[in-house]
This record gives structure tokens, sequence and C-alpha cells, in this order.
């Protein structure tokens, strides 16, 4: 990548090369949403688990699909609820020919809106054709289920041509959360898949960790005179002074902060009680959240010394989790003068 310098005058800065190789990897960040319906949509969910569409009437008569929580004209809370048909029409579409894991179809097809005969407003889902020519406004079409169905919007599989209503095999998911208080409680997939380049500092940093080393930098002028970052920084964040050097540091420090963890949540890895604490690693001035173990948590504290506890090296990436955790020393503790203004 070549860098052109900007006009005189312009207010665009000069981005100089970068010095050391940039790191890229995909980053995919997933958890499950879990929501309570409530009791108009739990009513919907209900129904596409039997095989069934149902919309919600308002005060001027109008059925809405999904049903609405409340009126559209009054604001009132949404009382009735009607059955629609599982046949409709297409109102409006596009062709989508590159699916992504988790969508309706594993082959091209079209997102449209169906207006639903017995409905008044459109449901967005897909429709499975060959391809853009079988696709046209007004097209009709049917609802196909799945035989698992678990109460959510791809209980209909997709919707497919033609003017008879298809019936729903029999219900071969698992029992709904909820069902039968009529409060659905779901869960939902969220993801999201991200190619993440890192900056400079941070390529330097995680290259470092890959290869047992912890890097930090120095920052050599303003208010962070001196000051060592970890992990590092390639300008102050005080006054945007830059770094002027790298820093290896040593796997030693002390714990300036720290948190006892009592309550278990989705996901956790170590039972607790364990300890989540600041460690001020010798040589540096900003402390990096991390483990203690191999020692009761009560007996954690200020000031306590410690050193990190590696992973095997065959087991070492281009992560801080290469440290396990840190481990007290044995040493004595560090004089609270010498850390205070570290905390």
């Amino acid at each position: 990548m070549s860098v052109t310098s900007p006009a005189a005058g312009s207010p665009v800065a000069e981005v100089p090369e970068p010095k050391s190789p940039i790191l890229t990897a995909p980053l995919i960040n997933s958890f499950d949403y879990t929501r309570s319906l409530g009791p108009v949509l739990s009513r919907f969910a209900l129904a596409l688990r039997d095989g069934r569409i149902v919309g919600s009437k308002g005060s001027d008569g109008k059925v809405s699909v999904p049903p609405v929580e409340f009126d559209p004209v009054t604001g009132a809370q949404t009382t009735e609820i009607v059955d629609v048909s599982t046949v409709g029409t297409v109102t409006t579409w596009t062709w989508h020919d590159a699916p992504s894991p988790g969508q309706p179809l594993d082959k091209p097809f079209a997102w449209a809106l169906i207006r639903l005969d017995g409905a008044d407003t459109a449901l967005l889902h897909a429709v499975s054709v060959d391809s853009p020519a079988d696709m046209s406004t007004g097209l009709r079409v049917h609802a196909v289920f799945r035989a698992a169905r678990a109460g959510r919007i791809d209980d209909i599989a997709y919707f497919a041509p033609g003017e008879t209503p298809e019936t729903a095999p029999e219900n071969t998911g698992d029992e709904i959360k909820g069902a039968e208080e009529g409060r659905v409680v779901i869960k939902t997939p969220i993801t999201t898949e991200i190619t993440h380049s890192a900056t400079e500092e941070e390529s330097v940093y995680l290259d470092g960790l890959k290869k047992g080393k912890l890097i930090g930098t120095r920052i050599g002028s303003g208010v962070d005179a001196g000051r060592v970052y970890f992990p590092p920084r390639g300008v102050s964040p005080a006054d945007g002074a830059p770094a002027v050097e790298h820093v290896e540091l040593p796997d030693t420090g002390i714990v300036t902060t720290f948190c006892i963890v009592n309550v278990p949540f989705q996901g956790q890895k170590i039972k607790p009680p364990y300890v989540a604490a600041y460690v001020l690693l010798d040589g540096s001035d900003i402390p990096f959240l991390h483990l203690i173990l191999d020692c009761e948590a009560s007996d954690v504290r200020m000031g306590m010394r410690v050193k990190a506890v590696w992973l095997p090296e065959d087991q070492w990436e281009h992560s801080i989790g290469n440290i396990s955790h840190f481990a007290p020393t044995g040493e004595p503790d560090a004089d609270y003068e010498t850390y205070k203004d570290h905390l």
C-alpha cells in the first residue's frame, strides 16, 4: 500500500506505512438472545408450532400479521387474535443469489413481502423458486412448515408457488418453554462475523504473545512521558503523544485491585469462587485484567506478587490466553506506596 501525501493545507494527516506486519483474522461473536414474547406474540408463536398463522385485529377492522401488541389506531392493548390463511400474494420481492449460513435456504431464493389471505399487512419471508424468472409481484404462494417446530418464524421453512394450502406435518419439535402459561420464551442465536485487522501496535503485541513475550510501548512526551503501556498503545490516551519504543516486559508483577467472582454464569469456564485482578507488570505503568489462581480466593490481596503461568508452548496462539493465569510467587507483598498511583 502506498502513501499519498495530502495536498498543501489539507486537514487530512499523512498516514505512514506500518513498520511491522499487520495481523488479520476472522472474528466471530455469537450468543443466544433469550426473550419472553409476551401474551400477543406468544399466541403467534404457538400457532406456528401448530402449523397455523394468526394475526391481530385492530379497532379499524384491519388484520396485522405478525400480530401487533398494541392497536395501531388507539394504542390500546391487543385483545383480538384471528386466524388467517397460509396462502397469500407476493406484494414485492428481491432476488438473493448468495445465501449466508443461517438463512432460510441454502440455494438462491427470493425475499418477499407476502400478504396472506385475510390479512391487511405483509409478512417478510423466503420464497423457494428456481430463478428470478419464476418470481413476480402478484404470485400466489403457500407456506411450507418444518416438521420440528419451536414457535419461531422459521417454523415456516419457506413459501412455495401455489394456491393450495399445505398441511403442516406432525410436530417433532421439543416442548416450548412457557407454552402452558401462554408466555413463550425463545432463544435466538445472534452471530456477527468480520475480518478484524489489528493496529500496528496490536500486531506487535499479538506476535509477541505467540512467541511467549509481553510487549508494551513507552510514550515519549507529554503527560505520559516515560510511561509504559501494556497492552501497547500507539499514542497516549491523555494527549495523543506518540509511543517511541517497544518494551519487552517480564511476566511478573503485582495485584493492584481485584474482584472475587462468586456468581456462576452461562459459559463460565472456572468454578466460583475465583479472582479477576488487575496485574501491574514489573516495569509497566498500566495494569491489565487477568485471573489469579493456584491459591484460595480469600488469600488474594492488593500488593501480592504474582507470576504468569503459561500454557504449553505448542498451544500458544496470537492471544493473551497463552497465559492461563497468574499465581502467587510467595515473595513479600509490594508496599502500597509503590503502586498507589497505578490503581
